[in-house]
């Protein structure tokens, strides 16, 4: 034992060893970061429980997006506050939505940069839930959520998404949205899905970037309970089937065990969200000095590629891609 431990206290002396015998590697490849985009022009308004991070225009998101591809980030995710919501959230599908006029005009500006479309209603919907409501029942209609999903994730596909990633997490909707896009001639745009989604206390500053809280109620019905482990499993078997190409666990930092167990099942790209209350806590504590927020960020997105994440959506793109590019 004694030799064994002299043998590694060798293989760690310089920090080109180290390197060398590294068994995790993160690379900017690995990265995508999200972006808020809202009404309006000029606009460029920091989230007061997201810090560092800002809503949008169209027009500066534009910039934002080439200084993102420009560190080495390959792909961005984009999330929309619409000018009006409405109970179907049909500011969603619009050709002239906000979504959409940013994938125009992002791809315009960066061609090469990827760019990925959440797909979901709660951005647009007046009551903040993922689906329409069945008048009747009070609760979310599943089925007649699904071609409005379907509908949304074609326009965005219109205006040059690369990627549509659905987080609703309505029954079948992987398999309605693939089924638009082939129809449409779209059988080339791959689909991310959210596949197993908890109902999260780490989602709270996101919800404020895009105002999606939900008027009442809550989204358990529909999101994960974080005590469940092997339903996970079968949530993201069920997305495969589907036609899913990549699946995503969200969030990520409190669910590295999942990213491990379904990294096992699959063989198709895993993908994870470390959420923006995960983000917050850490930029938190480092504004009060209580760690490190280069090496605390360094090490969450090492843990979450360690557990088995092909890719990974954070607020850390861009500061990870610069530290990664120095090195």
């Amino acid at each position: 034992m004694a030799e064994l431990k002299q043998r590694l206290r060798r293989l760690r002396r310089t920090e080109g060893l180290r390197r060398m015998i590294r068994e995790t590697a993160l690379g900017v490849d690995d990265l995508i970061q999200p972006l808020f985009v809202v009404p309006g022009s000029g606009v460029r308004q920091e989230i007061s429980s997201l810090r560092g991070q800002f809503q949008w225009s169209v027009d500066t998101i534009v910039n934002e997006a080439s200084a993102t591809y420009d560190d080495g980030v390959p792909a961005v995710i984009l999330f929309g506050i619409p000018e009006e919501k409405d109970p179907q959230g049909t500011h969603g599908w619009r050709q002239d939505g906000i979504v959409q006029r940013a994938v125009a005009a992002i791809k315009k500006s960066a061609p090469s940069l990827t760019v990925i479309t959440d797909v979901c209603l709660c951005e647009y919907t007046d009551h903040g839930h993922c689906g329409v409501i069945d008048s009747e029942q009070g609760d979310v209609d599943n089925d007649a959520t699904l071609p409005l999903l379907a509908r949304e994730a074609l326009s965005h596909v219109d205006a040059g998404a690369d990627m549509v990633a659905p987080s609703d997490m309505m029954d079948g909707r992987v398999a309605a949205i693939r089924q638009e896009l082939d129809k449409a001639g779209h059988t080339a745009i791959p689909i991310m899905s959210y596949a197993a989604k908890y109902h999260s206390a780490f989602y709270g500053p996101f919800r404020d970037a895009v105002g999606s809280a939900p008027q009442f109620g809550d989204r358990r019905g529909y999101q994960m309970d974080p005590a469940n482990g092997r339903e996970a499993l079968r949530e993201v078997a069920l997305d495969v089937e589907e036609g899913a190409d990549i699946i995503m666990i969200k969030p990520a930092q409190a669910y590295m065990d999942i990213i491990w167990r379904v990294r096992q099942q699959v063989d198709c790209p895993v993908a994870a969200y470390h959420v923006s209350g995960e983000y917050a806590q850490i930029v938190a504590a480092a504004e009060r000095g209580w760690l490190d927020f280069d090496r605390a960020m360094m090490e969450v997105l090492v843990g979450i590629k360690r557990a088995g994440a092909d890719l990974i959506l954070t607020y850390y793109a861009r500061e990870a891609a610069r530290k990664l590019s120095a090195r």
